[in-house]
């Protein structure tokens, strides 16, 4: 077969960069595909070529192969790599590329068909979906999934009958959003279990690795939070059942490339879920154990090459975690908005967006993976925890904190892992950040240096009144005198310098520094133990920014969905009851009635565009009687 000299990925974000950082590598050019939302994006820049795709919206753009078929084709490629987006399992699109006269970067598209439908995947193994007809109360709980897609979208978990209606339309809505197919299943919910995956690698002449197993138990909303290689505490006798699996689904349809068969190992029995014809988030856990570059080894593989007998023997332990846009206060909702700064020090950072990027509203939230390695479990998971506590995160609010908190939480430590981690944990795992009231007290002498060159304009000789300032919940009072830092609240805090990017405190006898950036009215403050995103306000608050009680506001940029059957204003709700859905990055999000009364204004509309903050209905509480 002819040698790779030009490659397109169909992709965009983190998997374009990634994909393209191997060819840079391997001496091979590189061709991005972009949306108008993404014309400035940081795979765009990355590439040595990139062509426009003209779509309906920004989302569905890259869904739309016949128009990648034709951008690889002017920009004067030889192969397309599909990422691992929708169209990476997408036998229609790998059999557009090969007719294309393309190297298609993936298995036969006849593998794809077999495997990439989940429900035709369990067919193929003895394990059929469940049918809905003859579904019981005994069978419950139920898990909705969609075939044609996984990352959580699509998926529902049913706990009561009389609920299957409305999971089954939320499920085929979002799945039809993300994948463009709306089909879903259902099949039984294995509470306890864990989520363990096989990397697998196939040739053309006949050789199948199976390269370990990782953990992806660590899940919130059905979306993998931190995965890691290898599977801690599977026997080796597991292994080896979970490996001849493996290789036989492989087998079974003559696969080829990279791909990723994934079980449910609950009471040390393996169950089935679903293989994945593609490259996954996670594999670089695997590429770190093994010492290997799955992209390079995916490439060589369609150019012909033949794999050794026996894959390289795996050393030590990897674990990769996810930084999420999202803002853990406000029920996880995706956010928007500048990424100022993004530094992580001492990891394998995988990401799509560099300085000054904006996270948008089309596509999902994934800011970036952070990834150790490291000669035991424990050492990988304390450097990743450390790194990330050090980590330079200024612009959207992200899961940082969760992501620390979890890599040092005793059952994390002690290898206890399943996918009701979080159900268990996520509370204690949420808490308020101790320390905030530091950071603020440093950002306001920060910005007093900025101001005035001197610390709060220098100490005076004469009595007057305190400084003052608000960040977050945080009031700052404080005095410059000629005996030091005077701060109501902080009789433990001492002074030692201040400049407009640094402070250092001296709390308790002991030096603290204090790393301080603004932008746009949001005060970032970095610590050796953690980090900080202040709001900084006003001493008086505008009448006008008063919100009336009641008031019901887009938690996101997105759009609204649906409206609850028979909302009208006027009509009677009750406290948590669902009265519309906003659909933002690929996911649906729920509105419920934040209290029990009537419905005096509803402003939302499906199809209507909505910014963060948009008034979308009030609901005025009920008096108590």
């Amino acid at each position: 077969m002819t040698a790779i000299s030009t490659l397109l990925v169909a992709n965009r974000g983190e998997i374009a960069c990634r994909v393209f950082r191997t060819c840079r590598d391997l001496g091979i050019a590189t061709v991005a595909v972009f949306s108008d939302a993404d014309a400035g994006a940081l795979h765009v820049r990355e590439a040595d070529t990139a062509v426009r795709l003209p779509g309906a919206t920004p989302a569905d753009t890259y869904l739309r192969g016949d128009l990648i078929v034709k951008a690889a084709l002017a920009a004067g490629a030889d192969a397309v790599h599909p990422g691992y987006g929708f169209l990476s399992e997408n036998a229609g699109f790998a059999r557009a590329v090969t007719d294309a006269g393309l190297t298609w970067i993936g298995p036969p598209p006849e593998a794809i068909e077999a495997m990439a439908s989940k429900t035709r995947a369990k067919e193929l193994m003895g394990l059929p979906p469940l049918d809905l007809s003859d579904v019981t109360e005994a069978d419950l709980p139920l898990l909705v999934k969609a075939a044609a897609g996984g990352g959580g979208r699509g998926m529902r978990i049913v706990r009561q009958l009389v609920d299957i209606s409305d999971q089954l339309t939320a499920a085929r809505t979002e799945a039809l959003s993300a994948f463009g197919d709306g089909e879903v299943f259902v099949e039984p919910y294995i509470e306890g279990g864990r989520h363990i995956e096989v990397q697998i690698l196939a040739d053309a002449h006949g050789t199948v690795w199976a390269l370990g197993t990782r953990d992806c138990s660590l899940q919130r909303r059905h979306q993998k939070v931190i995965e890691e290689a290898p599977a801690p505490g599977i026997t080796p006798e597991l292994t080896d059942e979970l490996h001849d699996l493996a290789v036989r689904a492989a087998k079974a349809t003559d696969y080829r490339g990279a791909g990723t068969v994934e079980f449910l190992v609950a009471d040390g029995r393996a169950h089935f879920l679903e293989m994945n014809t593609r490259l996954q988030v996670e594999h670089p856990v695997t590429e770190a154990v093994f010492g290997i570059d799955l992209v390079a080894l995916q490439l060589r593989i369609a150019e012909g090459d033949a794999l050794p007998k026996d894959p390289p023997t795996p050393q030590g332990h990897a674990i990769e975690a996810r930084l999420y846009a999202e803002d853990p206060a406000n029920g996880w909702a995706p956010q928007t908005g500048t990424v100022h700064q993004l530094s992580v020090p001492g990891v394998r950072l995988d990401s799509g967006y560099g300085s000054g990027d904006t996270i948008g509203v089309h596509y999902d939230p994934l800011l970036a993976k952070a990834v150790t390695h490291a000669p035991t479990r424990a050492e990988a998971a304390r450097k990743l925890a450390r790194a990330l506590q050090r980590a330079r995160v200024h612009g959207p609010l992200t899961n940082r904190d969760l992501l620390v908190r979890s890599l040092r939480h005793p059952d994390f430590t002690g290898a206890r892992l399943d996918t009701g981690f979080y159900d268990r944990h996520l509370p204690e795992l949420t808490e308020p950040a101790p320390g905030a009231h530091y950071a603020a007290l440093a950002a306001a002498l920060a910005d007093a240096s900025a101001r005035t060159g001197r610390f709060g304009g220098g100490w005076r000789n004469v009595p007057s009144g305190p400084q003052v300032k608000r960040y977050g919940e945080h009031e700052i009072r404080y005095r410059l005198t000629r005996h030091g830092l005077e701060a109501d609240g902080y009789p433990e805090v001492r002074l030692e310098a201040a400049a407009p990017d640094r402070v250092r405190l001296e709390i308790d006898g002991v030096a603290r520094e204090f790393t301080v950036a603004a932008y746009d009215g949001t005060v970032y403050v970095d610590t050796p133990s953690g980090g900080y995103a202040l709001a900084a306000h006003p001493r008086f608050t505008d009448p006008g920014d008063l919100i009336a009680p009641g008031s019901l506001l887009a938690p996101m940029p997105g759009v609204v969905v649906r409206v609850a059957d028979g909302l009208v204003e006027g009509c009677r709700v009750v406290a948590g009851r669902p009265l519309l859905w906003l659909e933002a990055m690929k996911m649906e999000h729920r509105i419920t009635a934040p209290a029990s009364g009537t419905l005096t204004a509803l402003h939302a509309v499906p199809g209507r565009q909505v910014e963060v903050g948009a008034l979308l209905a009030v609901v005025q509480e009920e008096s108590p009687s």
